[in-house]
């Protein structure tokens, strides 16, 4: 059918220096050298087995340090809620104090002044 057509020709598309795609002939081309691979044994002492459980995340280290950032901040908040309480308290506590020795003050008359005074003097001996 074709016979008079010329045979193809086996043609590479090779980059040029410069960045460019050309065709080239294969026969043309310079050889090319593969990079020559060096193989190189280093002989060592294998990793400790300590170094290898930090680095994996396993044992009981690893736990510890899990426990310590899903429980720290639960620790926190627990020990920052009793505080408040306690502050809370302790301010009531100071109140209502402060309420009663005023009551027993206006209403006790002699007696209360009396008692009143026996209070704070039993307050200044403890502090």
């Amino acid at each position: 059918m074709d016979s008079h057509l010329p045979a193809p020709r086996a043609v590479t598309v090779v980059q040029l220096p410069d960045g460019t795609y050309t065709y080239a002939d294969p026969q043309s081309l310079p050889v090319q050298q593969a990079p020559q691979q060096i193989v190189q044994h280093i002989h060592h002492a294998p990793p400790d087995r300590t170094v290898q459980r930090i680095a994996l995340g396993s044992g009981v280290g690893a736990g510890a340090v899990a426990a310590g950032v899903y429980f720290g901040p639960l620790l926190v908040g627990v020990l920052t809620a009793i505080a408040a309480n306690l502050a809370m308290l302790a301010f009531l506590a100071a109140v209502s104090a402060w309420g009663v020795v005023t009551v027993v003050k206006s209403i006790g008359g002699s007696e209360g002044k009396a008692a009143s005074k026996s209070v704070s003097r039993a307050r200044r001996r403890r502090g």
